[in-house]
């Protein structure tokens, strides 16, 4: 029985070092296979990095402003006796916007010019008396006194109705009036916003480090939506640069002015400013969407040949690392890391990793247009 049960303990052994042995072969395989496996290469386009002139400059976004620009409004109370503009008409510097009642104050006009002729008459009876000796210094100053005193009354009437008589105070386009005939205004009231459209101003902010390249003379074109005709960029100069910092974004302002004859700038409007602080330089150019932005640093992926882990080579791509210049259009410079001629990963760039495999498939590319014009834009 003992010798028996010696045999079936011997045979389990057996049994169960085979299967150890069997298992330990099988993983052993598959390790061997997991390491020669090779993923499947990654379809990705590609472009040729080049050399091309790159105008260098400082970006921004700027607003329009009003060289002059005043919300006009009536300077004494009074009833609106005559409105004599329409809105958003052209006016010019001088020219009547509106009227208000001043009968009254005519009224006294008068009353004060009759008052001022009866003083003259006094003062040249008097000057008459005085020279006769009739009557005294002292009666004759007097005189003189109320006819001085009678004209200032007539000036200060006379400014009155003046006063209520709303001129342009310069050249200009009104906006939408904000008063009615026969309206009752009280002294601030609103009437109409004026703005000179021509030349307009556009202000705009640049890093402090950046402002020792910006002088007053610099040229700066203006793009955005309703800005450009015919796609070419309004031009215009720096004219003043603000003598402060704002200590909240170390930026500084910047103001630039801009001719305006077709009145496209509108003061409010958004625009977007490039400051061109220099001639055009030769630079390295990608597109776009061939940098991999990480905070640790921007990268490209390379496509040549690489050594695979049998010897052998394949098209593979090297993750390269690089300072990047401004952007212009579909394009970015690359100040270092990318030489002209090479081949770069344009699109599937999320996807790859150091050394892996790809497939080109230029079929279909990204654009590369310094001034790309989307067909739904």
């Amino acid at each position: 029985m003992k010798k028996r049960m010696l045999v079936m303990l011997g045979v389990v052994a057996v049994v169960l070092a085979g299967l150890a042995t069997w298992k330990f072969q099988q993983v052993q395989a598959a390790m061997a296979g997991y390491a020669s496996f090779q993923p499947p290469p990654e379809t990705v386009t590609t472009a040729i990095a080049r050399e091309q002139p790159w105008d260098t400059g400082l970006a921004a976004i700027g607003t329009a402003t009003a060289v002059h620009g005043v919300l006009v409004a009536a300077d004494l109370p009074g009833l609106v006796e005559r409105i004599s503009f329409e809105s958003g008409s052209r006016v010019r510097e001088g020219e009547v916007l509106l009227r208000l009642d001043s009968r009254q104050e005519e009224a006294q006009l008068a009353a004060a010019e009759s008052q001022l002729e009866l003083a003259k008459i006094h003062l040249d009876r008097m000057q008459g008396l005085r020279e006769k000796g009739v009557t005294s210094q002292a009666e004759l100053d007097a005189a003189r006194a109320d006819h001085a005193q009678a004209r200032a009354r007539v000036g200060e009437i006379r400014a009155t109705i003046a006063r209520k008589t709303i001129r342009a105070p310069f050249s200009g386009a009104l906006g939408i009036r904000r008063v009615d005939l026969g309206q009752y205004l009280s002294g601030g009231d609103p009437i109409v916003p004026l703005q000179s459209l021509d030349p307009i101003h556009v202000e705009f902010s640049v890093p402090q480090q950046e402002i020792g390249r910006l002088p007053a003379g610099t040229t700066v074109q203006l793009t955005g939506d309703g800005v450009a005709t015919d796609l070419a960029p309004i031009e215009g100069r720096v004219t003043a640069i603000d003598s402060i910092v704002d200590p909240a974004t170390r930026n500084v302002r910047v103001q630039a002015t801009v001719p305006n004859p077709q009145g496209l700038l509108r003061p409010g409007m958004f625009v977007e400013v490039r400051a061109l602080v220099s001639g055009a330089r030769q630079v390295v150019t990608v597109p776009a969407t061939a940098v991999s932005y990480a905070p640790y640093g921007d990268s490209v992926f390379v496509v040549e040949e690489l050594e695979g882990p049998e010897g052998g080579t394949y098209r593979g791509v090297r993750q390269q690392f690089v300072e990047l210049g401004g952007g212009r259009g579909d394009l970015v410079a690359v100040l270092s890391g990318v030489e002209p001629g090479e081949e770069v990963v344009t699109s599937g760039v999320f996807k790859l990793r150091q050394g892996a495999a790809v497939a080109v498939d230029n079929q279909v590319q990204p654009g590369e247009s310094l001034k790309p014009d989307p067909e739904n834009s």
